[in-house]
C-alpha cells in the first residue's frame, strides 16, 4: 500500500472498519472490464505506450483468469475490488502502476458499479418479461372462468379471471417502465471524471465510452462521482414491484383458504405443518410478500444517506451497494419464483361460482338497465338499493324473486334476462373492461407488445 504524505500504515482496526470487499468483490469482472477500456484509451493518446498498454491489458486478463479459477484470493488489508486487483496486476506486470493515470477511484467506482448493475438489470428484464408473458397466458387461460370482483374486501361486481390476471400485467408492465428508465438512467459513463474535476491528461472520453457500451461520457464531472440517482431509480423499480407483488400474494394467499378455495396452489410451491397433517401452507407467497419491506427498506437506507451530503464523492457513499446487492438479489429470486408458481396456479370455477352465493353483485346491472329505461341513475340507484335490502331482510336472493315480487319493487320482471354472472361480464363490452370481447383484446394488445 502505498504512503504518499502519511507516515504510518493504517490501523488494523481501521482496515477491518472501511474496508468494502464483503460489498464490491462481486463487481472484479467489471472493473477489470473497465480498466481495459481505460488502458486502451491511455496507449491511444499516446499518454502511455502501446507497449505498455499491451501489456497491462494481458495482465489484467490474467488476473481475470485467476479470479475465475479460484486461484485469487483478495486481501481485506487492500481495502476493496480495485485496489486488489491493481496490487496483483502490479505483481504481475510492474508496468501495472500507471494503471491508474488519468483516473480516480471515484469515477472508476462509478463506472464499475453502472457496468455490474446493467449486466444485472438487462437479465432482470429479461425474468420480468417471462413474468408479464406468464400472466398473459393465465390470461388466456382463465378467459371464461368468472370470479367475484371485490372493492373494501366485499363483492362488487363478477369479473372475468383472465381480467384479474391482466389486471397484474399492467401492474408490472408499468413496473418493467420503470426498470428500463433505471437502464437508461445510466446509460452515460463517468470514467475520465476523475476524483470530481476531470484531468489535465489528453484523455479521451468518448473512447471509453463507446468501449464500454455506453452512448456517451456524462456531461459533468462533478455529478459524476456524486450522484446516485440512477440507484435510486433501480430502487424505485424494485418498492414498487415488490409492492404489487405483496398485493398479488395477499389475494392469493386469501383465495387459497378454504373460506374462499377459488385458486388451486401447487403443491411444490406450499409446505405442510410439523404437526398439523392437514395443513397446506402458501409459504412462498408468504416469504415473497415478507420480503419486500427489507426492499423498501433498502431504498430508505440509500435516501437517508444521500440527504445531507455536500457534493460531491463523501466515504458514506461507499454504503450505497449493500442495499442495492441485498434488494437485487431479493428480487431476482422472486421474479423467478413467483412466474414459476404463476405458471400452475389453477382456478376451481365452481368454487368461484359458488362464492357468488346469495350475494348482490348483480345490482349495479340493474341499476344500469333501468337507466337504459329512462330512469335517472340517482333513482335507479335508489330503487336498486331498497329492493338489496328487501332481500336481506327475507333472506332471498334476486334468483328467487318472483315476477310479482319485481313489478312490487318498480321493475320490470324482463329484468331477469340479463341475470347471470356470466351475462354480466359478457356485457361489459367497453375497451378496459372485463367483458369477454375486451379481455381478448386486451390479450392480444399484450402479445403484440412483446
Amino acid at each position: 500500500m502505498w504512503h504518499g504524505r502519511f507516515k504510518h500504515d493504517t490501523a488494523k482496526i481501521v482496515q477491518e472498519f472501511t474496508q468494502s470487499l464483503d460489498i464490491d468483490w462481486r463487481m472484479h469482472d467489471a472493473d477489470i472490464t473497465g480498466s481495459i477500456a481505460h488502458v486502451k484509451m491511455l496507449g491511444k493518446t499516446g499518454i502511455l505506450s502501446q507497449e505498455e498498454a499491451t501489456k497491462i491489458e494481458a495482465g489484467l486478463e490474467q488476473v481475470r483468469r485467476e479470479i475465475h479459477e479460484g486461484k485469487f484470493t483478495p486481501s481485506e488489508s487492500l481495502e476493496d475490488v480495485h485496489m486488489n486487483i491493481e496490487a496483483r496486476l502490479t505483481e504481475i506486470e510492474p508496468l501495472g502502476a500507471k494503471l491508474h493515470t488519468a483516473r480516480s477511484r471515484n469515477d472508476q467506482v462509478a463506472t464499475t458499479t453502472r457496468l455490474y448493475l446493467r449486466t444485472r438489470l438487462e437479465k432482470l428484464r429479461e425474468d420480468m418479461a417471462a413474468l408479464l408473458r406468464t400472466l398473459t397466458a393465465n390470461a388466456q387461460r382463465h378467459i371464461n372462468v368468472i370470479i367475484p370482483g371485490y372493492t373494501h374486501m366485499q363483492q362488487a361486481q363478477p369479473i372475468s379471471m383472465g381480467h384479474y390476471w391482466l389486471s397484474w400485467y399492467e401492474a408490472f408492465r408499468r413496473d418493467n417502465d420503470r426498470l428500463n428508465f433505471a437502464l437508461s438512467s445510466m446509460s452515460e459513463c463517468p470514467l475520465g471524471a476523475g476524483a470530481l474535476a476531470g484531468t489535465t491528461l489528453p484523455i479521451d472520453r468518448e473512447m471509453t465510452s463507446e468501449l464500454l457500451g455506453f452512448k456517451a461520457p456524462t456531461r459533468n464531472s462533478l455529478a459524476s462521482v456524486a450522484s446516485r440517482g440512477y440507484m435510486l431509480d433501480y430502487h424505485h423499480f424494485a418498492s414498487t414491484f415488490m409492492i404489487h407483488i405483496s398485493r398479488l400474494c395477499t389475494d392469493l394467499i386469501t383465495w387459497n383458504t378454504q373460506e374462499f378455495a377459488f385458486i388451486v396452489l401447487p403443491d411444490e410451491f406450499c409446505t405442510g405443518s410439523s404437526m398439523m397433517p392437514q395443513k397446506k401452507n402458501p409459504d412462498v407467497l408468504e416469504l415473497a410478500r415478507g420480503k419486500t419491506g427489507q426492499v423498501i427498506g433498502n431504498m430508505i437506507d440509500l435516501l437517508v444517506n444521500m440527504k445531507g451530503l455536500p457534493m460531491t464523492y463523501n466515504r458514506d457513499l461507499q454504503e450505497d451497494k449493500r442495499g442495492l446487492w441485498a434488494s437485487l438479489d431479493t428480487v431476482e429470486a422472486v421474479v423467478r419464483i413467483m412466474t414459476a408458481l404463476l405458471e400452475k396456479v389453477e382456478v376451481d370455477e365452481e368454487k368461484a361460482l359458488a362464492g357468488f352465493g346469495k350475494g348482490y353483485s348483480l345490482a349495479t346491472d340493474i341499476a344500469e338497465w333501468l337507466v337504459m329505461k329512462g330512469i335517472p341513475f340517482r333513482e335507479a340507484h335508489a330503487i336498486v338499493g331498497k329492493l338489496v335490502g328487501w332481500c336481506i331482510d327475507n333472506g332471498l336472493a334476486f334468483s328467487e324473486l318472483t315476477p310479482e315480487q319485481w313489478r312490487e319493487h318498480g321493475i320490470d320482471d324482463s329484468v331477469m334476462e340479463i341475470l347471470s354472472v356470466r351475462e354480466s361480464v359478457r356485457r361489459r363490452d367497453v375497451y378496459g373492461g372485463t367483458g369477454f370481447a375486451q379481455v381478448e383484446r386486451q390479450i392480444r394488445e399484450a402479445e403484440a407488445r412483446g
